[in-house]
């Protein structure tokens, strides 16, 4: 049985009704509220309980948005209701919730550029997200959904480091879970204050059996600059992915 914190908020979850889209009003309440830190607020999501240890790329934001915990909460009542076990409920929540929106198609097509999909052996690193999705593991240093001012959290305001909150799930929580994926797999940090985060994991000596794409952008179309940066790191990033491809051919 997966242990995780679904079991203290299932009644919650049980309660909401199925037949109508939910609304702020329905999950950011007290009844699934994880902690409050000043004016930070951090909820419960279940789609970042699944993990999946055996994942060769794994995708990193920084915490997942309101549109990805709404998705989610969609997935797992239709999957309870179903009668699905909670683990397969857990596995599709997070299929459905991974990067959703825009943000998924900005993220491909940079991932496309950069030749991760010669890892799935497909034209497309879309497959990831459907047939090749045994190959891909998504996550965030905040693994549950965080609000400042009742506003998805960007990770500037208040800074990671600044919060005992968000300290202990970035340099703990996130830690303890990137343990647990077998090396060696490549890490993708989506965005500057994520990759900050790793290379402070990294300069104590944790994770270093991966490898780690750093520079790489993160896709949300807030993200004015991504283009920019994207283009101005595309052959690093690809000569990254083609390193770590020959390694793992050579292990193989």
């Amino acid at each position: 049985m997966l242990e995780t914190k679904l079991d203290l908020y299932l009644p919650s979850i049980l309660s909401l009704n199925s037949n109508k889209t939910l609304t702020k009003d329905d999950l950011l309440t007290d009844k699934l509220l994880i902690a409050k830190e000043d004016q930070l607020s951090m909820y419960y999501s279940p789609h970042n309980e699944y993990i999946n240890k055996a994942a060769k790329i794994v995708i990193v934001g920084i915490t997942p948005g309101w549109v990805q915990m709404k998705e989610a909460y969609t997935q797992i009542i239709k999957s309870i209701n179903q009668h699905h076990p909670i683990e397969q409920s857990l596995k599709e929540a997070k299929i459905a919730a991974s990067f959703s929106g825009n943000m998924r198609k900005n993220l491909i097509d940079m991932l496309d550029q950069c030749s991760i999909n010669e890892i799935s052996q497909s034209n497309s690193t879309s497959s990831l997200f459907h047939e090749q999705r045994h190959l891909l593991h998504t996550t965030s240093i905040m693994k549950y959904p965080v609000f400042y001012q009742e506003k998805n959290y960007t990770g500037h305001k208040p800074s990671v480091i600044s919060s005992p909150l968000l300290s202990s799930y970035a340099f703990h929580e996130f830690s303890k879970e990137l343990e647990q994926i077998q090396s060696p797999a490549l890490i993708i940090p989506l965005g500057k204050t994520v990759e900050h985060l790793i290379k402070q994991l990294l300069s104590e000596g944790k994770h270093l059996e991966h490898t780690y794409l750093h520079g790489f952008p993160h896709p949300s179309g807030a993200n004015g600059h991504r283009k920019k940066q994207f283009e101005e790191q595309k052959q690093t990033l690809k000569n990254l992915v083609e390193d770590w491809l020959e390694k793992n051919e050579a292990g193989n």
